[in-house]
């Protein structure tokens, strides 16, 4: 694993315990985990029970003892490693976004596809599709309960940004992070709405902005709500984005319309994506913050008999709950990254590809590109790509 912040802390999550809950085709070794403070990624490969630790990722990536390397770095590092990585044959597993760039996850994407002629796969860490209720909301799309999509709403709404004197972090630097709440939350508001859904958005219609233009610098050593220093410096990417899309008409019919949120401003949402599908037949709703819980409403009950019910996701059939606790007892935020493992090791061992791929994640950098690029031309509708 390269990089040990956040992120690395729920990947090795995921690592240490899929193999002791779930039946695993292939057993997973926490070999090395990579960082450029060493005493500090040692401290990590301690902590979270990696066999060693190291500062040089192409020397990990070029051994013969690793098979996956798994990238929770900043975005502006993702093309380097993922690339050196697949062309050296090792598996890889991403963090969202894909890349900083579309230009990065081009390259990307064409290194991913030449490596798959070869056996060898790639997946980007979009893990919200792991909750038991999201994979559930799929499976009753793909079923045809809400028979025909017409409209989809989905927001990731948090707050950590509230206070402007709340320091820059590496999140808030365009160079380091690609784009602000866009790329780092907006990304899984757009991927969640199409994986549920299975549909994929082509014109997009929207606009971003910053709130804080400038915060104090970070001092050594801390992080996302660390101290501040008394020099100041720029925010150079996004705060909030809003944002209209159509999704492209599933046979030729209907476009359904889509409308999107991403913000660090909204005050009392702690980890809010939230996301609501309205169909023909029915419509159902989810929200993070209750993420054992899928609203569900059956438009062909009896007038007196509709209304939207809460399914509590605990039950042993439905998705990836079969090896957890008994109904009623709840998962948590962790759980997802247990599951992303599963879904790796289990499609490397049966030599298929895993989803999402990183064509999947070049889709979405295309999807925020368009963002982009509608922002700054006053909202104008832009095609995808």
């Amino acid at each position: 694993m390269i990089g040990y912040g956040f992120m690395g802390a729920a990947h090795s999550q995921g690592w240490r315990v899929a193999p002791r809950f779930f039946d695993l085709p292939l057993d997973p070794a926490m070999q090395v985990v990579v960082g450029r403070d060493a005493t500090a990624v040692a401290a990590a490969a301690g902590k979270w029970g990696w066999a060693e630790s190291a500062t040089d990722w192409r020397e990990v990536v070029a051994r013969d003892d690793i098979d996956i390397v798994d990238i929770v770095t900043p975005g502006d590092t993702h093309a380097e490693i993922a690339i050196a990585a697949l062309e050296a044959g090792k598996h890889v597993l991403c963090e969202k976004p894909l890349a900083n760039t579309v230009a990065e996850a081009e390259r990307m994407a064409d290194a991913a596809s030449r490596a798959a002629a070869r056996g060898v796969r790639s997946m980007v860490g979009f893990t919200y599709r792991r909750v038991p209720a999201t994979a559930f909301a799929r499976q009753l799309v793909a079923a045809g309960r809400l028979g025909e999509i017409r409209q989809v709403r989905a927001a990731y709404r948090q707050d950590w940004l509230i206070d402007a004197e709340a320091p820059l972090t590496w999140r808030l630097q365009k160079e380091r992070a690609g784009s602000g709440a866009l790329g780092d939350i907006g990304a899984h508001a757009v991927d969640l709405a199409e994986y549920v859904t299975g549909l994929r958005l082509d014109s997009i219609s929207g606009t971003v902005d910053t709130v804080v233009a400038e915060r104090p610098l970070m001092g050594e050593g801390v992080g996302l709500s660390g101290t501040a220093t008394a020099e100041r410096g720029p925010v150079t990417v996004d705060d909030v984005a809003v944002f209209s899309g159509r999704f492209a008409a599933p046979g030729g019919g209907f476009a359904p319309f889509g409308s999107f949120e991403a913000t660090r401003f909204a005050t009392g949402r702690k980890n809010a994506l939230t996301i609501e599908v309205s169909g023909s037949l029915g419509a159902l709703a989810f929200d993070l913050e209750r993420l054992n819980e899928l609203d569900f409403y059956d438009a062909t009950l009896p007038a007196d008999e509709q209304g939207f019910r809460t399914i509590l996701v605990t039950e042993h059939q439905h998705p990836y709950l079969a090896p957890w606790w008994p109904a009623g007892h709840m998962l948590g935020y962790e759980h997802g990254f247990s599951h992303q493992v599963v879904d790796l090791v289990t499609a490397i061992a049966g030599g298929t590809e895993p989803e999402p791929s990183f064509a999947d994640g070049l889709h979405v950098q295309r999807v925020l590109d368009a963002v982009g690029r509608s922002s700054a031309d006053r909202g104008l509708w832009t095609a995808v790509g």
